[in-house]
């Protein structure tokens, strides 16, 4: 696409790295921050270099961090017992907003995928095998998305859990709530159902 301006075609291009952001939606961002939000540019500009340098990996969980260890790992009025095990530091984001969790977390940064090269190494393993083997940790809860690569990954960390001797346990999945059966999908019901526990 021709813009007339090299630099404007380069900004264009830039924002295309964004997901979901194709190149229409690339050129109305970048002619709204030149057409409308300069100051806003400037500043997006300024904060995504810092963050890009700044943020790195906590060295304790693995969650985005521009400190050698986040803030959550070192608040010492977490439960240290528990350990969640997530796949993106947006899956922990939303447990931390949504729940009363108070435990620690480990972030795999993604799930056993053979086909994409993301192997137990790639995850980062190996340095939970080494938080398990500590001896904190008595409850790891197993927080990976209900796809195929995120159940056997679950199962890979039970595993792992056991073998150590830690209690494994899943997120629930099933029903939503306020949701009706006749608008769930097939098999979200069927493991539902499958998975049925104790009335109370």
């Amino acid at each position: 696409m021709s813009t007339g301006s090299r630099l404007l075609g380069e900004l264009i291009d830039a924002l295309r790295c964004l997901p979901g952001v194709g190149n229409k939606s690339a050129q109305r961002m970048a002619m709204h921050l030149l057409e409308r939000e300069r100051a806003g540019g400037r500043r997006l500009s300024a904060v995504l270099a810092e963050a890009m340098e700044r943020i790195g990996h906590c060295e304790r969980c693995r969650n985005f961090s521009e400190e050698p260890v986040c803030g959550i790992c070192a608040n010492s009025s977490r439960e240290h017992q528990l350990l969640c095990v997530v796949e993106s530091p947006s899956d922990l984001a939303a447990i931390e907003q949504a729940t009363g969790y108070r435990g620690l977390y480990f972030v795999l940064m993604g799930r056993l995928s053979p086909l994409d090269g993301l192997g137990p190494q790639e995850l980062g393993l190996d340095k939970l095998v080494a938080r398990l083997e500590e001896g904190e940790v008595e409850e790891m809860v197993i927080a990976t998305n209900p796809t195929v690569e995120g159940e056997a990954t679950a199962h890979y960390l039970s595993q792992l859990a056991r073998a150590g001797g830690i209690r494994a346990t899943r997120l629930a999945h099933g029903v939503p709530l306020g949701g009706e059966l006749e608008y769930v999908d097939r098999g979200t019901l069927a493991h539902a159902f499958g998975t049925r526990q104790e009335a109370e």
